[in-house]
């Protein structure tokens, strides 16, 4: 059959932006299949902590229109969690006032007041309910939904954009952009995680330092995620056992139960981070449709759903 006549898009990259987008151009009518080089369980998306929150990505009120766009299909999906991944949670932003919350989230978060100090300590936090999605669920669901919907997923490395034999391409490829596309302004940024069993801790929890180290607190069923780390163009995906002794030392000066408790894995992956997402409709050199959609930094669960639909109204037919 030829492809190129029969409305068929290819996704490459098959992380949370490229398996939503793929959903949500199935669920349009589209025939459409993911490229990935990766397993979706192995994939950046599934190393990421996962709280909404629009985190360094850029431009800031783009992303936070997607955003808001994605917590309406989570608050949805949160009916489901063991099925989807997505819980409602509460918890504490650190270094953040609701004032600055509420003026461009008014009225769309289901709690937000300041932090008390039993909640948070002596300084200034938002006391929140967000999204908290179980990556290891959720990555999963979305390959199943994309399957349901006609869609498929093949595992193949792609070195040309060029090979994906469809009329309309769509480039969620992230990192790999630096690569495929010759794009020098997407560059990772590090993050490193602790994962270990959850002694009990019920809330989530983000805090930045005097010094901006991060530290944040994620219990997901199972076991808690403590992190983390965010480290410009560095590209190493081993494990550093100094920042993970760092990592657990900030995380327990907030919650001391978390000291001894027992870790069950290690986690590093790169945030795709740009100067802007690039999301944009542009050619081939044949002609055919090419739409790049990447470059979210540590954002991509945030906008997946928002900019997804963005993604897709620039696949449709001129």
């Amino acid at each position: 059959m030829n492809t190129r006549s029969n409305g068929e898009v290819i996704v490459v990259g098959g992380g949370v932006v490229g398996l939503t987008t793929a959903v949500v151009l199935a669920e349009r009518g589209r025939r459409v299949r993911i490229w990935t080089r990766d397993p979706v369980e192995r994939t950046t998306s599934a190393v990421a902590g996962a709280l909404w929150w629009p985190y360094h990505i850029e431009p800031v009120a783009a992303a936070r229109a997607w955003a808001l766009r994605s917590l309406e299909v989570y608050e949805r999906l949160a009916g489901r969690p063991g099925e989807t991944g997505v819980r409602l949670v509460d918890g504490a932003m650190g270094e953040t006032d609701p004032a600055d919350v509420e003026s461009w989230a008014a009225g769309r978060l289901p709690v937000l007041r300041r932090a008390t100090v039993r909640e948070y300590g002596a300084g200034t936090a938002v006391w929140t309910r967000l999204p908290l999605i179980d990556m290891a669920v959720h990555l999963p669901w979305l390959r199943e939904r994309l399957l349901r919907a006609g869609g498929s997923v093949e595992e193949r490395v792609v070195s040309d954009l060029a090979e994906a034999d469809a009329p309309v391409v769509v480039n969620c490829t992230g990192l790999g952009a630096r690569e495929l596309v010759g794009d020098a302004s997407v560059r990772p940024v590090r993050g490193q995680l602790v994962v270990v069993e959850n002694p009990g801790i019920d809330t989530w929890l983000v805090s930045t330092g005097p010094d901006g180290a991060m530290a944040y607190l994620f219990p997901q069923p199972g076991r808690l995620l403590l992190g983390g780390t965010a480290e410009d163009d560095v590209w190493a995906l081993d494990p550093d056992p100094a920042v993970a002794e760092a990592i657990v030392r900030r995380c327990a000066a907030l919650r001391p139960e978390v000291a001894g408790a027992r870790v069950l894995e290690h986690r590093v992956g790169l945030r795709p981070v740009r100067p802007a997402v690039r999301l944009e409709r542009t050619a081939l050199p044949d002609g055919r449709l090419l739409v790049h959609h990447y470059g979210h930094g540590g954002a991509g669960v945030t906008v997946a759903w928002g900019c997804a639909e963005e993604a897709a109204a620039l696949a449709a037919s001129p």
